[in-house]
């Protein structure tokens, strides 16, 4: 497969901290990427790097071999194709319909309808569709902004912590429409997760972050079984690592 994002000699800083440092990695067109690592590894930076909200201080994001740097900033329509589902949904005071439609009236979309209708059937929201947004439970919620963004058939579909505090009904269903929209749509899909089971049970590949750096990515049979580096055999095995 051919690299969705590419990143090289990439680094963010704040002040004279560096939160991340990514000397090279590739996102592959359809596979699903786990990326695991202890609080403050860098995750939630390398996503909104993933998502253009971050400019990399040094070095180069290509997405589709388009350029973003420092000095290069994402195009509207590279914007356009990239869309993340965060761990607590914000959703509007309106209908769970209304919700799903969001994005697509913003984008000036129109006569969505039938891909909206469609889409809650997707999730298993349909007999949901016309209640508020505010009566829903979380599960229910994390659904509608699962809903939201896979209306927009997004090229990337990135997921920070997606099944964080649900029980464990609702981290099956989100688990199995994640793996239904890889499937039949080919979304590339970036997952932040702590659940090392969760990232076993949904990634073709995982990537270890530790202190802003990538120590080891593999594909998932190998991370879990064959780790080559200490640290990713230790966090694997639930030590404490830092």
């Amino acid at each position: 497969m051919t690299a969705l994002y590419s990143l090289r000699q990439v680094t963010v800083r704040y002040a004279a901290r560096t939160v991340l440092a990514v000397d090279e990695l590739d996102i592959l067109r359809g596979e699903i990427l786990a990326v695991v690592g202890p609080s403050g590894a860098g995750k939630s930076t390398l996503l909104r790097l993933l998502n253009f909200l971050q400019p990399p201080t040094t070095g180069e994001v290509y997405f589709d071999d388009a350029l973003y740097s420092a000095n290069r900033t994402a195009s509207l329509a590279m914007r356009r194709r990239v869309t993340t589902v965060f761990q607590r949904p914000v959703l509007l005071k309106r209908t769970v319909e209304a919700n799903v439609a969001y994005g697509l009236r913003l984008r000036g979309e129109r006569h969505g309808e039938a891909d909206i209708r469609t889409t809650l059937a997707a999730v298993g929201l349909t007999e949901l569709a016309q209640q508020p947004a505010r009566t829903l439970s979380g599960g229910e919620a994390q659904r509608v902004a699962l809903a939201r963004a896979m209306v927009l058939r997004p090229d990337a579909l990135l997921l920070d912590e997606p099944t964080a505090n649900l029980d464990p009904y609702n981290v099956g269903l989100i688990e199995q429409i994640v793996a239904q929209i890889n499937c039949e749509h080919g979304t590339t899909m970036v997952l932040v997760t702590h659940n090392i089971h969760q990232a076993r049970r949904l990634a073709h590949r995982v990537l270890f972050l530790l202190e802003g750096r990538a120590v080891e990515i593999a594909d998932t049979h190998t991370f879990f079984a064959a780790p080559t580096d200490p640290r990713t055999s230790a966090f694997v095995r639930g030590e404490m690592v830092y």
